[in-house]
């Protein structure tokens, strides 16, 4: 496939959010869906300890031992509890979808949605829309969920979704429902929740959490449960007891 060069070169980060989709629960593993994953680009991609505000790209795997003795106390020191009802969610309950007036997070009020603000953050060779230095038509995604590259172009625009690593309905259920607007806009589009990853791992990933789903690419797992615990901690929001522990056994817990 024939790369073109972008109109000019990406800006920094940004917040994407993509379709969440609420439906589907994929177990890790569970139809052959495990993979190694591919390396990370050299230089690019940022492991959650080095990316704390999630205006870095990607997610790289936390592999030292240091950083994963790291991982384990952060994740250890989230408070639990059930999951509550589902009753009374809604996706506008976290504002419209890809908002640029999410103020207190990165990139808000730049001009750009969040969704293309993410595609700018993690995309290689980006092409633009005619005119438009934010709306991405055209790029290259390393995928930290498959391990795999994909050319992706607008015209299938669901081959990349963006992914709520703690899913708004997740975080529904764990008391955000009792959240002012502005909290839950800020949870809906702040980029250290935001990913851009392949549109079928998102789906298949729903609005489970780490008990019910972990990325494919297993090398990345323990990166994925940093994150989300990241996340949990930023907002003070408990997970379940089930998941806390399937988030500390991916780093050796």
């Amino acid at each position: 496939m024939i790369r073109r060069k972008p109109h000019r070169a990406a800006a920094p980060a940004a917040a994407l959010a993509g379709l969440v989709l609420l439906s589907g629960c994929a177990l890790p593993g569970d139809g052959g869906q495990e993979s190694s994953g591919g390396p990370a680009p050299a230089g690019r991609v940022a492991g959650p300890f080095r990316n704390p505000d999630g205006t870095r790209p990607g997610l790289a795997p936390v592999t030292a031992e240091a950083e994963r003795a790291r991982a384990r106390a952060l994740i250890e020191g989230l408070a639990t509890k059930g999951r509550g009802p589902r009753t009374g969610y809604a996706r506008d309950a976290f504002g419209h979808a890809w908002m640029d007036k999410a103020d207190g997070v990165p990139f808000a009020r730049n001009g750009c949605d969040t969704r293309n603000d993410l595609l700018r953050r993690d995309g290689r060779d980006l092409r633009f829309r005619d005119g438009s230095d934010c709306v991405v038509v055209a790029m290259t995604l390393d995928d930290p969920y498959t391990g795999t590259t994909i050319d992706w172009r607008k015209q299938k625009a669901a081959e990349v979704q963006i992914d709520h690593v703690v899913p708004l309905s997740y975080a529904w259920q764990m008391g955000a429902s009792r959240w002012s607007d502005a909290k839950r806009r800020r949870l809906a589009n702040d980029p250290l929740n935001l990913l851009p990853v392949q549109g079928r791992a998102n789906s298949a990933k729903g609005d489970s959490g780490p008990a019910s789903w972990l990325p494919p690419a297993k090398g990345i797992r323990c990166a994925y449960a940093v994150r989300f615990a990241q996340v949990a901690e930023k907002y003070e929001l408990p997970v379940t007891a089930p998941d806390r522990t399937a988030m500390a056994r991916q780093c050796g817990g």
